[in-house]
């Protein structure tokens, strides 16, 4: 009964379909699809660059007066959700996700688009999510303890602060909007909540909403990481409505460059192989059309001999007497004298 139900558990997750394993390997086709999309890989890389660029970079100092402390005195806090987790949750296990399922039907088209996208969904996140952070520099709600680490109060002729707290703190006391953990999280776990919509076919439009499960919980881990950046006082709850929508809307177009949308009948693949399968059955129905296939084609019509019942036609060639005479009942180590 258990073998039956993850039998099911499988045709259902699989969507009912399989591809030729021995046509799109990652060893036959893994090189031509990597060199078909060169050029997304090296903008990647480029995209890693401004990425780091923009983290280095000072934001900017926007100004900050006594009368504006009230609401960024929240205490300092660690973060519930480090940084360095951020690329786990967001990056390998999806990507997991991606080569499981490439175990499963060895479709190097969808590991490859899927990682890509995914890159693509992450980076971009981030190089408009820090782009906006140095551009806008909005107080964290803990700015006035980053600034007066001693508690110590101390203001210009303007009114306005003169911090004398860590530089690196101070950096980061003017990177509040938008949330950076909320926008990668909703890129990494909105891609994966997409492409697992897809591939267990959740608008398949028979009622199984027990499907929105799965779906929904990786978008159920990206809200707690907003929620704890509030909690943390790292963020006010704008700059985590505002990272989440950043990233559901990158990950969103970086997605529908590669798959189909989840509720179409075949947003269960990647564009790339149907593309594939099309190309394939029209180099099929070429080489069926040239001469020497039909006459091979002919040939072995011609060459059809009866079974000894009689009642059906087996294709036979006749490229070796013993062959035809066991095809014919014979002994051919039987001479005749």
């Amino acid at each position: 009964m258990a073998l039956g139900g993850f039998a099911k558990f499988w045709t259902f997750f699989q969507g009912g379909r399989q591809i030729d394993p021995s046509a799109h390997t990652i060893k036959s086709h893994g090189a031509t699809v990597a060199r078909n999309h060169l050029h997304d890989w090296i903008i990647l890389v480029l995209l890693i660059i401004i990425e780091v660029i923009l983290n280095k970079i000072q934001p900017f100092h926007r100004f900050v007066g006594r009368d504006m402390m009230e609401d960024l005195m929240y205490p300092m806090k660690k973060n519930t959700v480090p940084i360095w987790t951020v690329p786990l949750y967001a990056v390998l296990l999806p990507i997991t996700v991606f080569l499981f399922v490439y175990m499963r039907r060895r479709d190097v088209y969808d590991l490859h688009h899927s990682v890509l996208g995914l890159l693509y969904a992450i980076l971009i996140t981030g190089v408009l999510t820090d782009s906006i952070k140095d551009a806008v520099g909005r107080p964290r709600p803990d700015f006035f303890w980053r600034c007066f680490p001693d508690g110590v109060q101390v203001y210009d002729k303007f009114g306005g602060v003169v911090c004398h707290g860590n530089a690196d703190e101070m950096k980061e006391g003017h990177k509040s909007f938008p949330s950076g953990h909320t926008s990668w999280s909703f890129a990494g776990l909105g891609f994966l909540s997409l492409y697992l919509s897809g591939k267990i076919k959740v608008f398949d439009r028979k009622g199984h909403v027990a499907k929105l499960c799965i779906v929904f919980l990786p978008l159920l881990f990206a809200c707690m990481v907003g929620i704890s950046r509030v909690d943390d006082y790292w963020h006010h709850w704008t700059d985590v409505f505002a990272g989440g929508l950043l990233g559901l809307v990158v990950t969103t177009f970086c997605y529908s460059q590669f798959f189909p949308p989840p509720y179409n009948d075949d947003g269960w693949g990647p564009y790339a192989y149907f593309v594939a399968m099309e190309e394939s059955r029209n180099n099929a129905s070429l080489n069926r059309e040239l001469p020497a296939v039909q006459t091979m084609d002919e040939s072995r019509l011609v060459n059809q001999v009866p079974r000894r019942n009689g009642d059906a036609l087996t294709p036979f060639t006749y490229l070796s007497p013993t062959l035809e005479a066991m095809e014919m009942g014979h002994n051919p180590q039987v001479k005749s004298s």
